[in-house]
Parts: C-alpha cells; structure tokens; sequence
C-alpha cells in the first residue's frame, strides 16, 4: 500500500511541476505579445497619426509611450522653417478673427469624422455618424453663407 500512495505523491509533484512551467511559459509569451503589441502602435501612430483600435473583445489597451517616439518629435520640428523665415509671415496683417460659431462647428465637425472612422475601424454601424457629419456640415455651410 505505501507504494501506491508514494507513487501517487510523486505523480501529484510531477503534475505540480508541469504546472509550474506552463503558468511560466504563458506569462513570458503574454508579456511577449503585448510588447509586441505596444511596438505596432507606437509604430502605426508615428506613420498614420492615429490611435490604433484593439478588437472588440478587448476592453482597455493602455502602455506608456516609450522615450524613443518623444525624440522623434523635436527631430521633425527642428528640421521646419528656420526662425528667419518664420518672422517674415508675422509682418503680414493677422487675418480676421474668426467667427466663434463657425470655430465651433468646425471642432464639432472634425469630432464627427474621427468617430466615423473609428467606427469604420471597429466595424460599428456608421450610419448615425455619417448622418451628424451631413447636418454639421450644413449647419457650417449656413453659418459661413450668413
């Protein structure tokens, strides 16, 4: 009898151990992914300027943007117009204030169409957003007439 129950014991810690190396293996290869992950959205950010959606099953999707795509930045604005160059459109008279309406349905507008692409991205029903993009455009083109 105490063979059987030392063999038992011994097959209970092998099972124990495969365990161990499986929970290991999974949380390496998790880790792995979402490094992978965050690369392609830093990577499709940086070329196409947008966030990039995760699937719908998957509720939140955050990381911390890495100090490479910051450098990035100053590089891109380091290479504009010299300050020289740039003095030279400030001599020019400031053009009209623009009117605050108008201001308003054009940030109410891009709003609209970042939410049908992101619709269209999710593959959600686009209808009710090209509808709001269609009255906030003819509301701007009313206020822009008047």
């Amino acid at each position: 009898m105490p063979d059987v129950i030392n063999e038992y014991q011994k097959w209970k810690q092998q099972g124990e151990d495969l365990r161990v190396q499986a929970k290991h293996a999974m949380e390496t290869r998790f880790r792995d992914l979402l490094s992978e992950a965050v690369h392609i959205a830093e990577e499709y950010r940086a070329d196409f300027g947008a966030a990039l959606k995760p699937p719908p099953a998957v509720t939140a999707f955050r990381y911390k943007a890495s100090a490479k795509v910051k450098a990035k930045k100053p590089a891109v604005k380091a290479k504009s117009v010299p300050a020289v160059e740039r003095a030279a459109p400030k001599a020019e008279p400031p053009a009209a204030k623009p009117n605050p309406k108008v201001a308003g349905l054009q940030k109410r507008l891009a709003t609209a169409k970042k939410k049908l692409e992101d619709a269209k991205a999710g593959g959600a029903t686009t209808r009710p957003y090209e509808d709001k993009v269609y009255e906030i455009e003819d509301e701007l083109r009313l206020a822009l007439q008047g």
